[in-house]
C-alpha cells in the first residue's frame, strides 16, 4: 500500500505527516520557525527557515520509516497564506538549489500596509468594486498590499525581483525546481480572477504588476513537478516522485476534514476562529454598505486536479476565539487549568443570566472588519460568578461564529451540518453549545491533523491513488460523533444572541474613541 506525505508550512513550525492508503497516520514530525518583528505591527520570516524545517521534519519521518520510506509515492503541500516570497532570476534555474530570497517574507499577520490597502481600493473604484473584481476586500494580510509596499519602500529589492511565490510554493520550488501556485492560495493575493481560476488581466494592469512575476496557476491535486535528486538526498524521499501543487492551510484543512462538497461547513476554533464552506460557484460578500463589503472571503477550493477544475469556498475569520478563553485563564485565573474552568462553566445556565461577552480582544476581521473593535462584558452584576464569566466567553465566541455562518447564508450558501476542528472541538460543552447556537448538527471527524492530512490526500490524488479529492475524503474521513441541537437550549440562547448582535454597532464609536 502506497504511503503519502503531507507538509504543512505553518507560522510557528513545519509539520510532515505520512499516511497510508486508508488515511491512517503512520509517522509525523515537526520543526519550529522563529518570527521576526523588526517594528511594531510587522511580522516576517526568512523563507529559508521553512526549507530547513521541512528538511528536518521530512528527514525525521523517513529515518523512522527506514526502508518503508521507499513506499512514499507522492508529496503534497499546505501552508500559511498570503506571505510574499521575492526571488531573483538565479532562483529560477530549474534546480531549486539556488532559491535564495531577496528579503524576509512579509507574513499574513503583518499590519504595515494600511496605506497600500486604501490605495488599492481607490484604484479599483471602491471596496465593493474590488470585491466584485477579485472576490475580496484589501486587507493588510493579503499579498498585493505587501508587493506595493516593497515597490514603494524597497525599490532596489523590487527591481531585482523575478518572481513572487507564496510560502508553500517556495518549499515546493526547493523540492522540484519548478515554480507554481494553486488557485486557492492565488485567490488570497487579490490578483486572481476567481471565475477563470487564473491571474486577473484587469488587476495586473490596474496595479502595474508585471505578469512575469507571477507563477503558473494549477489545481491543488495536480502534479506540479517531481522531486529532484538533490532534494531526495536531503529528505530521504524517493527521487522522481510527484509533488502535488497543494493549497493554503484553510483549504487543505477543509480537505483534511472532508469538507469538499456542498451542504457542509467547517468551524475551527483555534487561537482565531475560522468558518469555511464549500461553494459550487463564486459567492461574493458585497455587504449592505461600502464599509462592510468583503467581510467574508471568496476563494477557490482545493478540490481540483489535473483533469478537472475545482470549485469555490467561503471563509470568515474572527481573530480571538479560543484565544479569548486563553486570555481569560492567563489574565484572570492564572494557575487554573482550562479543563477545570470549562467544567465550572458547564454549571452556569445557557445565556449566563444576562451576561454577554464581546470577544474582539485583538480587533476584529469578521463579522466586523474593524481593527479598533474591543472586547467587553455587558450585563455584569454582583450575582455573576467565575462560571458565568467563563461560559460567557465561550458563548460570545460561538455567537460570533454564528454571525459568520449567517453571512454565508446571506450570500446563498447554507450548511445543513457543521464539522468541528481546532482545540475548541475537544470540549464537550463547547461542541454542544455550537450545535445549539448554530441550530445545526455538529460533527467530529476521525482526525485532528487538518492541513497536513489534506496535503497528503492531495498528494494521493496527484499520484493516482484516488480518482478525485472527494473520493479521497470518502475513503479516509469518517464521522466519530454527531451532536444534535437541543431545542430548549437553542431557545434560551436566542434572545441573548440577539442582544449580542446589537452591541457592536452601538459600541463602535465608543471603541474608536477609547482606542484613540
Amino acid at each position: 500500500m502506497a504511503l503519502l506525505l503531507g507538509i504543512d508550512v505553518g507560522t510557528s513550525s513545519t509539520k510532515a505527516l505520512v499516511i497510508d492508503g486508508s488515511g491512517c497516520v503512520v509517522e509525523s514530525a515537526s520543526a519550529p520557525h522563529t518570527l521576526e518583528q523588526p517594528r511594531s505591527g510587522w511580522s516576517e520570516q526568512d523563507p529559508r527557515q521553512w526549507w530547513s524545517a521541512s528538511i528536518e521534519a521530512m528527514r525525521a519521518v523517513t529515518d523512522r520509516l527506514g526502508a518503508r520510506s521507499g513506499e512514499i509515492a507522492a508529496v503534497g503541500l499546505s501552508g500559511q497564506m498570503h506571505g510574499s516570497v521575492l526571488l531573483p532570476r538565479a532562483a529560477l534555474d530549474g534546480s531549486g538549489e539556488r532559491a535564495e530570497p531577496l528579503r524576509p517574507a512579509i507574513l499574513w499577520n503583518d499590519q504595515r500596509t494600511a496605506a497600500q490597502c486604501e490605495a488599492i481600493e481607490r484604484a479599483a473604484g471602491s471596496r465593493r468594486r474590488l470585491v466584485e473584481s477579485v472576490g475580496n476586500a484589501a486587507l493588510p494580510g493579503f499579498t498585493l498590499p505587501k508587493l506595493l509596499w516593497v515597490r514603494e519602500h524597497e525599490p532596489e529589492v523590487w527591481r531585482s525581483t523575478a518572481m513572487v511565490l507564496l510560502p508553500k510554493d517556495y518549499v515546493r520550488l526547493r523540492l522540484t525546481g519548478r515554480p507554481a501556485t494553486d488557485a486557492g492560495d492565488g485567490a488570497g493575493t487579490l490578483l486572481l480572477d476567481l471565475h477563470r481560476r487564473s491571474w486577473s488581466d484587469q488587476a495586473i494592469r490596474l496595479f502595474n504588476i508585471d505578469p512575469a512575476l507571477l507563477p503558473p496557476v494549477l489545481e491543488s491535486a495536480a502534479p506540479a513537478g517531481e522531486l529532484t535528486a538533490s532534494a531526495a538526498a536531503l529528505t530521504g524521499l524517493p527521487p522522481g516522485i510527484p509533488v502535488a501543487t497543494g493549497s493554503g492551510d484553510n483549504q487543505c484543512g477543509a480537505v483534511g476534514a472532508g469538507v469538499v462538497e456542498a451542504g457542509v461547513a467547517l468551524a475551527t476554533l483555534g487561537t482565531s476562529g475560522v468558518l469555511y464552506a464549500h461553494a459550487g460557484v463564486p459567492r461574493l460578500d458585497l455587504g449592505p454598505d461600502e464599509r462592510s463589503a468583503g467581510r467574508i472571503h471568496t476563494m477557490c477550493a482545493a478540490d481540483g486536479d489535473a483533469r478537472r477544475p475545482g470549485a469555490w469556498c467561503l471563509t470568515g475569520c474572527m481573530l480571538s476565539a479560543a484565544g479569548s478563553l486563553q486570555w481569560a485563564r492567563d489574565r484572570l485565573f492564572p494557575g487554573e487549568s482550562v479543563d477545570r474552568l470549562i467544567a465550572e462553566a458547564a454549571t452556569a445556565p445557557p445565556g449566563c443570566e444576562g451576561l454577554v461577552f464581546l470577544p474582539h480582544l485583538t480587533g476584529e476581521r469578521c463579522p466586523h472588519p474593524d481593527p479598533l473593535a474591543r472586547g467587553a462584558w455587558i450585563g455584569l452584576t454582583s450575582r455573576h460568578s467565575r462560571a458565568h464569566l467563563v461560559r460567557s466567553v465561550l458563548e460570545g465566541v460561538t455567537f460570533t461564529m454564528r454571525a459568520i455562518l449567517d453571512l454565508f447564508v446571506h450570500t446563498g450558501i447554507d450548511a445543513t451540518t457543521v464539522r468541528l476542528g481546532g482545540g475548541g472541538a475537544r470540549s464537550e460543552l463547547w461542541r454542544q453549545m455550537q450545535a445549539d447556537v448554530y441550530r445545526r448538527p455538529v460533527c467530529l471527524p476521525n482526525t485532528e491533523e487538518g492541513p497536513a492530512l489534506g496535503a497528503a490526500l492531495l498528494a494521493g490524488v496527484a499520484a493516482g491513488v484516488w480518482e478525485s479529492v472527494p473520493n479521497a475524503c470518502r475513503a479516509c474521513i469518517r464521522i466519530t460523533e454527531t451532536r444534535e441541537p437541543d431545542p430548549a437550549a437553542a431557545e434560551r440562547y436566542e434572545p441573548v444572541r440577539r442582544v449580542y448582535e446589537s452591541l457592536y454597532p452601538r459600541l463602535r464609536e465608543a471603541f474608536h474613541s477609547l482606542s484613540a
